[in-house]
């Protein structure tokens, strides 16, 4: 028997390894089943050079836990080790200057992971003993037993192994007997090792008989040797990526489209990615890309390995070039890592535009479940964005289909602005703004439909990168006014607005979630007398404050909304009639008597130019704050009288809840009124 101590002169390596080595304890199974797989495939490879002449084709790995005795071995047909590979291998842990190295990284012990080989070593962390019994595939080495405690003595010896292979026999500590239960054991090996190119096998299979499960002499195989992904393109059909995808994801909806990643240059990377279903919110499912390395689970936690629109996707990606055993930080940083990101972002963009460019129809078809990912990676990668402007489709309120480029063709004629500006007009729900739809179609224009989460982002930066180009809502203003053609007419001074607004304003509702402006557009007899619109810029303000940090303040302030009056409509003109009827006479000696006001504190303003302020008599201050102080009142006289008549008129009342129930925001009490008041104005 031979004792001795493991190579490194610090005491302090298995603590490290036992606490802070790895973020999840349970990877130690993947470790150890890892090290047998690829002992095993060693040895098929030594087969066939013929340096290895015995039958290998019913190698497998075999994990088996003894309750009783607390141990758990995995076991292989593998390689195996003689002593003095265990020493090279096992007791100088594969690396030198181990007491300089610890002091390095003992504040991040998980980048000691992947340089240096310490896989097996993860055992310790919920083991108080493991033994390794091993037998070399050299002819005439003995079998060898090596023992440790945990501490950096061991002991080695030979032993009893009739084949060659080795087997890990971990005796699990007092705090760890969870792994000791055959579902945690089944769990996690579906987790880790459900695609090793070895089969790995655990326990038998089962099977109900007499209204129980009993055990059946048929080893129980728990992972598929050879996944879709490590397959040829050539040699799978459509329904083999999709059995592969429910393989994955069993109680998932039928993707869209997928990617077959293969490429040997100038780094190693298969895998398949696919497109599925996205409901029109971000609801973000980040942990569904599976990243492998070898075909041995890495991680599903891929934000910031892979673009983050590209978290949106399922599948897997593998890749000997992706660090086994690191943590995520360090991934982030890895050289390889970026190159494969920037890689999988190419293939992602050039398989999008090749189905495009093959299957249009098809592709159209699936637009809607697809845009919310192409948006997302249109705005979060530049170099997606310029490859997608050749497949992003705008979709219109007809149901049609079109690019940038053909889109830009429909509308140049009928929606460029007096300013050379495109203006794209667009909905984010045709059936409630169903009117602001219609009316603009009827006036020739093309309205799209745009109204997923990621609309008021993407329209902000298509405006930042075409200066030339406008997207306005059809509820932000009324038809005549969403594309400035020309100069107008004679429209409402601000005077005369100011004059008539109190009289409706009055009727509006007042509560802390609308704000309204009144305001006044002939629309002409046959438009609504009356039509509420919402502002584009602090609609727009309200919608980014909703995904952005410190665009709150936007979300907290009341929905601003236009009500726009229609002095062209005979129902509007009405109004102005029962007012000149009731209140001509009292609103024209008001005005007259602000207009002489008025008059004489301009002449007084007109004396004080280019004098100082202590040339100007005290008299005549006095007179023009006297003067201000009467238009105030008379103006407040003038509101007052405008207001009372806009609430005593059923007319006005009934106007402006017909523009509020138009838009859904009649309810409850008002509502009732509304009926009530619709009833006696019809008798």
């Amino acid at each position: 028997m031979q004792k001795g101590k493991i190579g490194v002169s610090s005491d302090n390596l298995f603590p490290i390894i036992k606490k802070f080595l790895y973020s999840d304890h349970d990877i130690f199974l993947r470790e150890i089943v890892s090290n047998a797989v690829d002992a095993t495939q060693k040895l098929k490879t030594l087969a066939a050079k013929g340096e290895y002449n015995g039958d290998l084709s019913n190698a497998k790995v075999r994990v088996t836990v003894d309750k009783e005795a607390k141990t758990i071995t995995v076991s292989d047909s593998g390689i195996g080790m003689t002593a003095e590979e265990i020493e090279k291998y096992i007791n100088q842990i594969a690396f030198s200057g181990a007491e300089e190295f610890l002091e390095k990284y003992k504040n991040d012990a998980n980048a000691i992971i992947g340089h240096f080989g310490l896989g097996f070593y993860s055992s310790f962390m919920v083991s108080s003993q493991v033994d390794i019994i091993s037998k070399s595939y050299k002819e005439g080495t003995p079998a060898v037993r090596w023992e440790c405690d945990g501490s950096p003595e061991y002991q080695l010896e030979e032993a009893e192994r009739a084949e060659v292979g080795t087997d890990i026999v971990m005796h699990i500590n007092s705090d760890s007997e969870e792994f000791l239960d055959k579902h945690r054991i089944t769990e996690i090996l579906n987790k880790y090792c459900k695609f090793l190119p070895v089969p790995v096998v655990f326990g038998k299979k089962t099977t109900w008989k007499d209204g129980k499960e009993v055990e059946t002499d048929e080893d129980n195989q728990i992972n598929d040797i050879a996944p879709a992904w490590t397959k040829k393109p050539v040699d799978l059909k459509d329904e083999d990526y999709e059995n592969f995808y429910h393989q994955l994801y069993p109680l998932a909806e039928d993707p869209l489209f997928n990617i077959h990643l293969n490429v040997d240059y100038p780094f190693n990377l298969t895998g398949i990615l696919y497109f599925p279903k996205l409901k029109n919110t971000i609801e973000v499912q980040k942990n569904k890309i599976q990243l492998y390395c070898n075909q041995v689970f890495v991680t599903d936690s891929v934000e910031g390995i892979v673009p983050e629109f590209l978290t949106l996707l399922h599948g897997v990606i593998d890749s000997p070039d992706i660090p086994l055993n690191v943590s995520r930080s360090y991934l982030q940083s890895d050289s390889n890592v970026k190159k494969i990101s920037s890689h999988i972002t190419k293939k992602v963009a050039d398989r999008l535009a090749q189905i495009f460019k093959d299957k249009r129809d098809d592709f159209e078809q699936k637009w809607d479940d697809l845009k919310l990912f192409i948006e997302y990676g249109m705005l979060t990668e530049e170099k997606f964005y310029e490859k997608a402007l050749n497949f992003f489709l705008f979709k219109n309120t007809d149901g049609k289909y079109f690019t940038f480029e053909e889109y830009e063709k429909l509308i140049k004629e009928e929606q460029t602005d007096k300013n050379k500006n495109l203006v794209y007009l667009y909905t984010n729900n045709p059936e409630e703004q169903f009117p602001f739809v219609q009316a603009a179609k009827n006036k020739g224009y093309d309205v799209l439909v745009m109204n997923d989460v990621l609309t008021t982002p993407l329209i902000n930066k298509l405006e930042q990168k075409y200066t030339d180009k406008r997207f306005v809502r059809v509820d932000s203003d009324v038809a005549d006014h969403l594309i400035e053609k020309e100069d107008r007419g004679h429209e409402m001074s601000w005077e005369e607005k100011n004059e008539l607004s109190p009289i409706f304003r009055a009727v509006c509702p007042t509560n802390n979630d609308y704000n309204f402006i009144v305001d006044f557009k002939d629309m002409g007899e046959q438009a609504p007398p009356m039509v509420i619109t919402r502002n584009e810029f602090m609609r727009r303000m309200k919608d980014m404050s909703q995904m952005q940090a410190g665009m709150s303040f936007y979300g907290d302030m009341p929905e601003s909304l236009n009500l726009v009056v229609n002095p062209g409509h005979p129902l509007v003109k009405k109004v102005f009639e029962e007012r000149d009827a009731r209140l001509g006479k009292e609103l024209a000696r008001l005005k007259e008597e602000i207009s002489a006001k008025k008059a004489e504190k301009s002449s007084l303003e007109k004396a004080k130019e280019g004098k100082k302020d202590d040339e100007i008599p005290q008299a005549d201050k006095e007179k023009l704050e006297e003067l201000k102080k009467t238009i105030d009142q008379l103006k407040e006289e003038q509101k007052s009288k405008l207001e009372s008549f806009g609430k005593e008129s059923k007319l006005t009342k009934q106007l402006v809840d017909l523009a509020l129930l138009a838009n859904g925001m009649l309810k409850g009490e008002d509502l009732d009124k509304f009926v009530k008041r619709s009833v006696e104005l019809i008798n």
